[in-house]
């Protein structure tokens, strides 16, 4: 295999918190879970070497500097609202000034990074408005506008996505796609590139847009990566995979 590519996928990991009532008694519990594990997989052979900085992680550890983000080909956010990144520890707790973090985005992609955008509740406007990515920084390099209100799409009933014929990142994918259960409703740019839809029945919203910013390449997959958007049935289909090689490598610029 030829030198990997160096991806950085952020978010996708989340914390639950229950109440147990057992006659007189309760008690709590509390759950981790990470989102991001069948990506992880399904690029685990392939030439790109994957890092995956689970979303409580990323307030602290994602980069400060443009250095920090050169070291990667390009970038994956997925399931992560803004506030994580403009609200590190410094600015939230001590009122102190960092570096624009959604900025440092916007110029990796300008100055020839890669950018991907994925679907879920806290992607795009997501759930109740509150990923809040309208209006900022990544918004400008990304290939669609986001809404300002909840954009979610929710379609407990299933649809079959409806790509484009002859692009080469659907290269390899055949037809029907198996069935996804939901996803952001975005506006693509005018000079972006819709390459799969969601059927007329379900809005024909974008699915699948590809974009350029500046030197760079960007894209918004508006459903999720995984459960419950993406159900484990399109995760064991082998084109899923093939999709998600072919999204990095037409972002990464190959």
């Amino acid at each position: 295999m030829s030198e990997r590519l160096d991806i950085l996928l952020v978010g996708e990991s989340w914390m639950s918190a229950a109440s147990h009532y057992k006659g007189f008694d309760q008690f709590g519990s509390v759950t981790f879970h990470l989102g991001a594990e069948p990506l992880v997989a399904a690029l685990r052979e392939s030439r790109f070497a994957l890092t995956y900085m689970p979303t409580h992680e990323a307030a602290e550890g994602f980069p400060f500097t443009s250095e920090g983000l050169s070291r990667y080909r390009a970038l994956i956010l997925s399931d992560i609202g803004a506030n994580t990144l403009l609200l590190p520890q410094a600015v939230w707790l001590r009122g102190e000034t960092v570096p624009n973090r959604l900025s440092l985005i916007r110029d990796f992609v300008a100055g020839g990074g890669g950018l991907v955008m994925a679907g879920g509740y806290l992607s795009f406007q997501g759930i109740d408005g509150r990923a809040r990515w309208r209006r900022t920084a990544v918004e400008e390099a990304l290939p669609v506008r986001c809404l300002p209100h909840d954009d979610r799409l929710e379609v407990p009933e299933g649809f079959v996505a409806e790509p484009a014929h002859g692009h080469p990142v659907l290269e390899g994918l055949g037809e029907p796609w198996p069935a996804l259960l939901g996803a952001n409703e975005v506006i693509a740019k005018e000079d972006a590139e819709v390459i799969a839809r969601l059927p007329g029945h379900a809005g024909g919203h974008p699915l699948l847009v590809l974009g350029r910013h500046g030197k760079g390449r960007s894209v918004a997959w508006t459903s999720d990566i995984g459960p419950h958007w993406l159900p484990e049935r399109f995760v064991r289909w082998p084109g899923y995979a093939r999709l998600w090689t072919n999204i990095l490598g037409w972002v990464s610029g190959g």
